[in-house]
């Protein structure tokens, strides 16, 4: 039982009730799409008051900024073309395409994201996208040559209506991507935390493929990548359009996720275990140093760090508060376990022996940002795969970071 892990509380809600629903997945035998029950509709996740702003990650928005390079170049945009992104959060990357002078709309159906784009002067509509929203955007704005989405498409409880509002959006030769956490690294690497309320689906390529060509589209390209603990992006177009051609990536990929038996309920069989021994591994290393007198701190008012520390039944006692550059977060508390949000300077203030990275995607970004820490002895622990103390000094870091170093 989780509480939606983006309904963080002001200091006049902690004594009102919350509301905490099942998190339980379930894995389709005919198109092997792992999938969350819905209990509430994504409207109510991510409309009004959505907290999660992208540009407080400075390694994401430089990963939207490579991929605006890459795109541009590989499919010719220029400023005769159009770029929608769909749940565009707050511009972080479509601004890069507007400083290139290729025409951008966003689609955002969070009020709190998108008026942080618009008052970037990001053309941006407040929707909740799919066939019906996409019609209207067809006769207001025209036809999308390049259409993407960014950790969207395993957030919409309707993904067939999700995929065929982007059928009528695109345009004749125009090319989907859409970056997804892969459900192979979710499962292997042990990324339980991944799973919460406003991602309602978990995909592999297999099971994507299916759903795009059910609404006629079809996938030609896909590319593995280091972001979210292991993500794919993949590249579509009409099921009709014969400017692409299958790349070998895709055919491969298809096949290993195959070897790998994710077409079998064998492949899921042993999650359940593995999520149970990393709880108690974290929970172990909380509890003995509470007991040596050690101060835990977290960092990241991530919704991945809420489904750990609800899963686990980690409150203030073992973790004193959680630090957060969003500003938005700083003052609140996190869902169910009410521990306090600060200012990453509390870190400084308080000195404490050990910064649980709770965004452990993030890792490198953060211990680089952070590494001040080992100056009085700190040291950073992460939770996934399992709870690891990281014993590294500050010069290795930078060396690792830089590529200079194998570990």
């Amino acid at each position: 039982m989780s509480p939606l892990s983006q309904n963080f509380l002001s200091a006049d809600k902690l004594n009102q009730p919350e509301t905490f629903y099942p998190l339980h997945t379930y894995v389709c035998t005919d198109c092997w799409l792992v999938q969350l029950e819905e209990f509430v509709s994504g409207r109510e996740i991510f409309e009004g008051e959505y907290l999660y702003l992208s540009s407080y990650s400075d390694s994401w928005v430089q990963h939207a900024r490579h991929y605006t390079d890459l795109v541009t170049e590989r499919f010719s945009l220029d400023e005769n073309k159009l770029v929608v992104e769909i749940a565009s959060n707050d511009g972080y990357l479509l601004q890069w395409f507007q400083g290139k002078n290729i025409p951008v709309l966003g689609i955002e159906p969070s009020e709190t994201c998108s008026t942080v784009a618009i008052e970037k002067g990001i053309p941006t509509e407040v929707l909740y996208f799919g066939t019906a929203s996409a019609s209207f955007l067809l006769g207001q704005y025209g036809e999308a040559d390049l259409l993407l989405g960014n950790n969207v498409l395993a957030h919409v409880p309707d993904i067939n209506d999700f995929v065929a509002g982007m059928k009528i959006l695109l345009a004749k030769d125009g090319v989907i991507t859409m970056e997804f956490p892969h459900l192979q690294r979710l499962v292997e690497d042990n990324q339980f935390d991944t799973i919460y309320h406003e991602h309602f689906s978990y995909l592999s390529l297999i099971s994507v493929a299916q759903i795009f060509l059910k609404q006629g589209l079809r996938l030609f390209d896909v590319e593995e990548l280091s972001t979210h603990g292991g993500s794919l992006r993949i590249y579509a177009c009409h099921s009709e359009s014969q400017m692409h051609s299958v790349s070998e990536r895709y055919t491969s990929l298809l096949i290993r996720e195959r070897e790998l038996g994710m077409n079998s309920l064998q492949f899921y069989a042993d999650f359940g275990e593995q999520v149970e021994a990393c709880k108690r591994k974290l929970l172990s290393f909380l509890i003995q140093a509470a007991q040596d007198g050690k101060t835990v701190v977290g960092y990241g008012a991530a919704a991945k760090g809420n489904t750990l520390l609800n899963y686990c039944g980690i409150r203030e006692d073992l973790l004193k508060y959680v630090v957060d550059r969003s500003e938005v977060k700083i003052g609140k508390f996190l869902p169910g376990t009410h521990i306090p949000i600060y200012a990453p300077e509390r870190i400084l203030e308080t000195q404490p022996d050990y910064v649980l990275i709770l965004p452990w995607n993030l890792r490198n970004e953060i211990i680089d940002q952070w590494s001040v820490i080992y100056d009085w002895g700190g040291k950073f622990v992460v939770p996934i795969p399992e709870t690891q103390i990281l014993e590294i000094s500050e010069k290795l870091i930078h060396l690792e970071l830089s590529g200079k170093a194998e570990h």
